[in-house]
């Protein structure tokens, strides 16, 4: 970006409690945009006979996606199970792999899955007021495992990316599901 394309300060609104901004429009991620991403295809094909629901949401800015900017918003999961598994986001790696991210809890309750392509993997449970750290190198999904939504507030290198290619096609190793009314961490039996 040349210096007169400089960035000016300025101020952005969201809601504190449901990560709504009055600002700007969100991208939505139905269930339909969600094929492929959950381990039981058979429930959610069965889900989709009934309606579309709104799996997640998110508010970003429209700045350029230059080196030394930071790109922000909001991420709002929708509580919800497909099968036995939590309603999620797609989740991604940073196509400029090395980048690092934040998000900050809000509101609900959930958790960040993460993994590197070298097969580490965390889970970080996410509250109100709880943030969580994406080292560079992980792919990283939210999942809402509560009753209402799991709202998040993001902030990475405006330059980074998105892969979700590479989700979409080897999916992540570790699923989260419930399970006689808890909370199971359990292996991928579909991941590649």
């Amino acid at each position: 970006m040349s210096k007169e394309m400089t960035i000016k300060p300025f101020t952005m609104y969201f809601d504190l409690k449901n990560g709504m901004s009055n600002e700007r429009s969100s991208t939505k991620r139905y269930l339909s945009n969600m094929k492929g991403m959950f381990a039981d295809e058979a429930a959610l094909e069965r889900m989709l006979k009934n309606g579309d629901p709104l799996v997640y949401e998110f508010y970003e800015l429209g700045l350029p996606e230059t080196p030394g900017e930071l790109l922000f918003g909001t991420s709002i999961t929708y509580p919800g199970k497909v099968g036995n598994e939590y309603f999620m986001t797609k989740g991604h790696f940073h196509t400029i792999l090395d980048t690092a991210e934040v998000y900050y809890c809000l509101s609900g309750k959930g958790y960040m899955l993460m993994e590197n392509p070298e097969g580490n993997w965390d889970v970080q449970e996410l509250t109100h007021g709880k943030a969580v750290y994406v080292p560079p190198r992980y792919a990283h999904r939210s999942i809402n495992a509560g009753n209402e939504p799991l709202v998040t507030f993001f902030v990475f290198r405006a330059d980074a990316g998105h892969d979700y290619g590479t989700i979409e096609t080897k999916g992540y190793r570790k699923l989260i599901v419930e399970k006689d009314g808890k909370v199971e961490i359990v292996d991928n039996p579909k991941w590649k």
